[in-house]
């Protein structure tokens, strides 16, 4: 299966394309402009928490499709994000435990697709992302995930930490991926439960690790000290559905 980025260029066309509520990731404004549509355009980006980028006009000619841009290009998600509350329902209706994964600083879209693949295949019932330092559901990652974003619902929100504190009052508990960890074996991993995942180059942010309740880390046996931030989800996850009884 194919599928396109969604670019939308023209001023018209961005500012239409905020006020449907259309879920727009990154908007792309020419460096220096700033008369009145796009002064409304950046005021509709605020108020969305959308990040805004001012870049040279050969950056948004490169970007440009139609190679009419008027100065601006929104790029909007793939697919439509979901809330968490549809996750916690998700994971009620199915009389479960909620099974969330949490990702931070994961910027390569493949590997964004291959963890919301495998949260597909373990049963969670969602996957959480941040709104900045990282990618959203574009074409490419909606790809990696061969098909299991159209079954597994994304959340993308301002803060990781305050969503976890929200979800420990519904009673959720959670693991971090580290390499300093206690062995995964070692731990209890049953019950509500949000798994953590950092990318390879920065691992987790010590705001989200701090307000992890445990650290889990994967026996290994090799010459090199650590697996890629997709299979390394994969395997804590199925630990995780192991230790459900699956």
């Amino acid at each position: 299966m194919e599928y396109e980025e969604l670019k939308i260029e023209g001023r018209n066309p961005v500012l239409e394309a905020f006020r449907s509520g259309k879920s727009i990731d990154k908007l792309f404004v020419l460096d220096g402009s700033g008369d009145g549509p796009i002064q409304t355009i950046l005021r509709e980006a605020k108020k969305k928490d959308t990040i805004v980028r001012f870049v040279a006009k050969e950056r948004l000619d490169q970007l440009s499709e139609t190679k009419k841009h008027q100065g601006v290009i929104a790029i909007a998600a793939a697919y439509a994000y979901a809330s968490v509350e549809e996750m916690l329902e998700n994971a009620r209706e199915k009389g479960e435990a909620p099974f969330l994964f949490l990702l931070d600083n994961i910027e390569d879209p493949h590997n964004l697709g291959a963890m919301i693949r495998t949260a597909n295949l373990c049963g969670a019932h969602g996957v959480i992302i941040p709104k900045r330092r990282a990618v959203g559901l574009t074409a490419a990652a909606a790809k990696a995930s061969a098909g299991a974003i159209n079954y597994t619902p994304v959340a993308k929100v301002t803060n990781l930490t305050n969503v976890m504190k929200e979800l420990k009052k519904e009673g959720l508990w959670f693991v971090c991926a580290d390499m300093d960890g206690a062995p995964m074996y070692d731990l209890d991993l049953k019950g509500p439960i949000g798994l953590v995942i950092g990318s390879e180059g920065e691992g987790v942010s010590r705001l989200v690790k701090d307000n992890c309740d445990l650290t889990a880390s994967i026996p290994m046996k090799g010459n090199i000290d650590s697996l890629n931030a997709s299979v390394a989800a994969g395997v804590l996850a199925f630990e995780i559905l192991h230790q459900r009884g699956v």
